[in-house]
């Protein structure tokens, strides 16, 4: 496995460009100051507010009557009245918070030889300098299996150091020989955590503003923190701690592992300088791969274990006020963390999203259905936290009911990629759920199911075909349909596995077939609404119409009229400024992907790096979101590996640039490991190893036939 670095010679001049490490519950942003060492902490369950019971008067008479206008043809009134009417229906969720910053003060002095990297395979972040002829070392880690953050100052002579700890609404801080113990609440709601810093060091202690160590070759700090509850430090021996730790993390970043061939003296260069490269026109493909390996590093580094899963910025967050509160964005964010986690072998990573959805948003979920629509089953709008919050949100883009039924993909997938028959069972009800809202919330108009009132995420339209009048309230999107879709298909199937109630199989089929069927415009483009109405914003970062391409596989190749108009809904959408964020840009390289455009998906990558990608890698929307680094490096795996529809493809959509390279342990739907190699675009050799038995067509070069795999067989060639 080869290493990848993130290398820069400067330290963070913002907590964007410091270093994440992260443990699940924990994280650390360090930051290489060589004058004032400063570690970010961040515990998962630090988040103001509290679990929200408010429930509008009336609610769904009003929606009702929306409705009512959209199907008189009305919509500009409806939004006219929805804003008159219904302000009281659009909450907000409180923020995730920072827990604070530890401060270590060194001598100042002249700095030369400076080096700032993270290790992404051992899950080191450390910095390297000469000041005053001593040579430092900082290495910062997040240990999975002791549950602590680390920060380790070291020199090859003495050194002094002043440790402290700051943050807003701290409620005791308390400096001892031993380290720091501090106490602290969110802005609102008053959740207490509590951090315990551990001190070891050989120098001469003593208490001032903080802890002052005095000839010191070393200085230790091991931080556990905990929210509603005392931290606990299990383990004291730095070097056992950190080895630990390296054998955790190589286990898990050992997975799968993705190279293409480069230019090998491009990995002496510091990434920054790389990145500024591919702004001036350059390739580097290198690059690229260490992209896909930061891509799991995240994941690892956030969603893990009994931890929650990886928010809008994973577990990182700098703020008191975090921007977009750093919540669970369910039109598309919070799914998009996950999509390339079990395509990079780490199924186990997506067990923090099914847990969340099982205790966080289940019961939360069936209130609101109930409480606001009358209705049987459950919904989640666009947002969430960690109080499951299910409710509208926001304004009139938060009128949009399928948060919910779009995570039941992630049902889907994790069953196909794995095949648990006990993790589908232990998930039914949250399927079965989401089904009956949607039963409850469609109605039947002229002999076609529709829904409404709903919007097309966060995307407007012309309502009078001259390009003066806009709304966003509609009836049945595109997407709206194609998630419904998805979600009656893939519960009729897990009822067939199941059977667990055949009646509402029955009636999810009746429902299915009665959806509208997806248009072509008079542009060539996938409509996005029921009519063809042109859109202010025709550059909008969403592509929400594009959900049966991917995530789903809806369209697909035995739907070419289909695959044409969404080519051409991208290529219009680029035309106008698209992919002008970071998360959009990672949902159109897979799109391009699975259209097999590889050198569009390419340019793409290559526009992410330009406009979307901070030196140390993070994604930027702007701000930081962290959606952008895991969309993208799916997207990066769907150029090399496809498995939907029965088919398994090998380099599919493969750009000329990544001509040369190979991948191991991917994983392909069907729970088949694939491993293989390619030289000046053509496979040289691949193996495919069957976890369970599984029969598909294999696609490769020009090649296709029909494999069929006992569980442990292998289909190769070398």
């Amino acid at each position: 496995m080869k290493k990848h670095d993130i290398f820069l010679r400067s330290p963070a001049s913002e907590w964007e460009l410091a270093f994440p490490t992260g443990c699940g519950k924990l994280g650390g942003m360090l930051y290489g100051d060589t004058s004032c060492e400063r570690l970010q902490l961040n515990e998962e369950r630090i988040w103001a507010g509290s679990e929200t019971s408010f429930v509008p008067e009336g609610f769904m008479e009003r929606f009702l009557y929306v409705r009512r206008l959209l199907l008189e043809g009305k919509p500009v009134e409806a939004e006219v009245w929805a804003k008159e009417h219904m302000n009281d229906v659009f909450t907000r969720v409180s923020s995730y918070e920072t827990a604070g910053e530890l401060t270590v003060t060194l001598p100042e002095g002249e700095i030369t030889g400076y080096e700032r990297r993270l290790s992404l395979e051992d899950g080191i972040a450390s910095v390297r300098y000469e000041k005053q002829g001593v040579h430092y070392l900082h290495e910062s880690f997040a240990s999975y299996p002791a549950q602590t953050v680390a920060l380790r100052i070291s020199a090859d002579g003495k050194f002094d150091a002043l440790i402290g700890y700051e943050r807003q609404n701290l409620t005791a801080l308390l400096f001892s020989r031993d380290g720091i113990a501090l106490e602290g609440v969110t802005a609102k709601g008053n959740h207490y955590f509590r951090a315990d810093v551990k001190l070891i060091t050989d120098g001469e202690i003593s208490l001032s503003e903080g802890i002052s160590v005095k000839g010191a070759r070393s200085v230790t700090l091991l931080i556990a923190i905990k929210t509603g509850g005392n931290p606990v430090i299990s383990r004291t021996d730095y070097e056992e701690l950190k080895a630990e730790h390296i054998a955790d993390m190589n286990a898990m970043m050992g997975r799968s592992s993705l190279e293409f061939a480069g230019d090998p003296a491009l990995d002496a260069l510091p990434t920054d300088e790389r990145i500024a490269r591919i702004r001036d026109g350059g390739d580097d493909p290198g690059l690229v791969s260490t992209y896909f390996a930061f891509g799991k590093y995240l994941l690892i580094s956030s969603s893990r274990g009994d931890s929650l899963p990886a928010n809008l910025q994973g577990v990182w967050n700098g703020y008191i006020n975090a921007p977009w509160s750093s919540d669970y964005h369910t039109n598309v964010n919070l799914q998009m963390n996950y999509w390339h986690a079990e395509a990079a072998n780490l199924s186990d990573c997506t067990l923090p999203l099914f847990a969340y959805m099982r205790e966080n948003l289940h019961e939360s979920g069936k209130r609101t259905a109930r409480d606001f629509y009358g209705l049987e089953g459950m919904v989640v709008h666009h947002l969430s936290d960690i109080y499951g919050y299910t409710q509208i949100a926001d304004g009139l883009w938060g009128m949009w009911q399928y948060g919910g039924a779009w995570l039941c993909r992630h049902i889907k997938e994790h069953w196909l990629y794995t095949g648990d028959k006990d993790f589908l069972a232990e998930q039914y009800d949250f399927l079965a759920d989401n089904v009956r809202f949607m039963l409850g919330l469609m109605f039947e108009h002229e002999g076609v199911m529709l829904t409404g009132s709903s919007v097309s995420p966060e995307n407007s339209y012309f309502t009078d075909g001259v390009g003066s009048v806009t709304a966003q309230f509609c009836l049945s999107p595109s997407m709206d349909v194609e998630i419904i879709g998805e979600l009656l298909d893939f519960y009729v199937e897990a009822e067939a596995v199941l059977g667990r109630d055949p009646a509402l199989a029955c009636r999810a089929k009746d429902a299915r077939a009665k959806l509208p069927k997806l248009k072509v415009g008079k542009h060539g483009q996938l409509m996005e609404w029921l009519h063809d109405y042109d859109e202010p914003e025709p550059g909008h970062r969403h592509v929400s119409h594009l959900y049966a391409l991917y995530p789903d596989c809806a369209i697909n190749s035995t739907t070419p009229e289909l695959m044409k108009a969404c080519e051409v809904t991208l290529r219009r959408r680029l035309a106008s400024g698209g992919g002008h964020t970071g998360w959009s840009c990672a949902w159109l390289i897979n799109l391009f992907a699975r259209l097999g455009l590889g050198e569009d998906a390419y340019a793409i990558i290559r526009k992410l790096f330009a406009a979307s990608t901070k030196d140390n890698l993070l994604d930027t929307h702007p701000p930081f979101q962290i959606d952008g680094n895991f969309g993208a490096a799916a997207g990066i795996i769907e150029m090399l590996l496809q498995s939907h529809a029965g088919v398994i493809r090998l380099l599919p959509a493969l750009p000329k640039a990544l001509g040369e390279g190979c991948f191991e342990g991917l994983m392909a739907r069907g729970g088949v490991v694939v491993s293989a190699a390619w030289k000046e675009s053509s496979i040289t050799k691949f193996t495919l190893t069957a976890s369970r038995d599984v029969s598909f067509n294999l696609v490769y070069g020009e090649k296709e036939e029909a494999v069929t795999l006992k569980a442990g067989e292998c289909f190769s060639i070398q």
